[in-house]
């Protein structure tokens, strides 16, 4: 039998997230285990009169792919998916892990390699949905590999994600409708600002945000959301930083990351675990070592960290910062191949400064 929730959780993807509407071309990717959900959004889908098609991934294909594949196989980029890229008006990522692990010894050069050839799908993506011809969103179907990188059963897995949903509210739409116009106090405040300083544990850091313009989101290219951001100028980053929790990027995981910037660029990058394939990453080609993405996290009903980007980014009194490529609709001009959200928690004795002025502290911003 469908979880009733999981019925409202695809409802609030197709008619909020990705405003889904008669003949839209949708693509739904994630893997076999996400099938309950893939099946609720495709039907949902064709109700709206939409029209969806399925990427369904098989856990390990990707394992073979970096293993096997020739540097002409690892460069190649199917046409297929430069059609599609060029032509579909909404795109679902599921993430659903059946194994979270399974790229751990994979030659990270391999991955840069592909990561490489693939840039311009990667752009246009970015460059379309800037233009608001492209809707995406990416979410999360509980798995029992994320449970466990969350330490949690599956069943509270569940119920961690349809409470950060907050499919259980009267009408969830209209909730995170209101998230969005509480949100727009703290995007007009950082309007208004030209310079940030952040300070928390083994962090000093300075950027620019003149001239950027910062997104509020409130359920749409994320879900469940709660952040805002924007896209720093490319050459204004000083200082260094000190992540609070591991990075995830590709299946890896990089532990106590501490990065150093100079004119914008990252001139030393040190880790407890996985320092080799943070350098890989960082060295994927020259806008990879560059911010791309400072955001605030706001969503205060998430409080853990559970070894997901998607939930950790969103913490309510931590920030992220992107190392690599930019949204285009921030005014960044930053390209990679990479984007790199890596989480800061300033919960703690953490401090930003806009213009000198004291603005967020302990996780919180002041006066709003």
């Amino acid at each position: 039998m469908i979880d009733k929730r999981l019925r409202k959780y695809a409802d609030i993807l197709v008619r909020h997230s990705l405003r889904l509407k008669k003949n839209d071309l949708l693509v739904i990717s994630g893997s076999h285990l996400a099938a309950p959900l893939i099946k609720e959004v495709y039907q949902q889908a064709i109700t709206v009169g939409a029209h969806p098609f399925t990427h369904v991934g098989i856990d390990g294909l990707a394992e073979i792919y970096y293993k096997y594949s020739s540097q002409k196989q690892l460069k190649y980029v199917s046409p297929l998916s430069i059609f599609e890229v060029e032509h579909i008006d909404a795109s679902l990522s599921i993430i659903s892990p059946e194994n979270t692990r399974n790229m751990t010894n994979i030659d990270p050069k391999k991955q840069a390699m592909s990561s490489v050839a693939h840039q311009q799908i990667h752009k246009t993506f970015l460059e379309r949905a800037a233009k608001k011809e492209l809707r995406w969103c990416v979410t999360q179907h509980p798995t029992q590999a994320s449970a466990q990188d969350a330490e949690m059963s599956l069943a509270e897995y569940e119920d961690f994600i349809f409470n950060a949903a907050h499919v259980d509210a009267k009408d969830p739409i209209k909730y995170w409708r209101t998230i969005h116009t509480e949100q727009e106090k703290i995007r007009k405040l950082l309007s208004t600002k030209k310079n940030l300083h952040v300070f928390a544990k083994d962090t000093d850091l300075t950027v620019s945000v003149v001239g950027k313009k910062w997104i509020n989101c409130s359920g749409n290219e994320n879900f469940p959301d709660g952040e805002v951001f924007t896209g720093p100028v490319e050459n204004s980053a000083e200082g260094y930083i000190s992540y609070s929790f591991p990075g995830a990027y590709a299946g890896r995981e990089v532990n106590d990351i501490q990065l150093w910037f100079k004119k914008g660029v990252v001139v030393k990058a040190t880790a407890s675990k996985g320092e080799q394939f943070l350098r890989t990453m960082l060295a994927m080609d020259p806008g990879a070592k560059r911010i791309g993405e400072f955001a605030f996290g706001t969503n205060y009903g998430v409080k853990r960290y559970t070894k997901n980007t998607l939930f950790d980014e969103k913490i309510g009194g931590t920030i992220h910062l992107a190392v690599g490529s930019g949204y285009p609709e921030t005014g960044s001009t930053n390209k990679s191949s990479l984007h790199w959200d890596m989480m800061c928690d300033l919960r703690k004795n953490g401090e930003v400064y806009a213009d000198k002025e004291l603005i967020y502290k302990n996780g919180r911003f002041l006066n709003i």
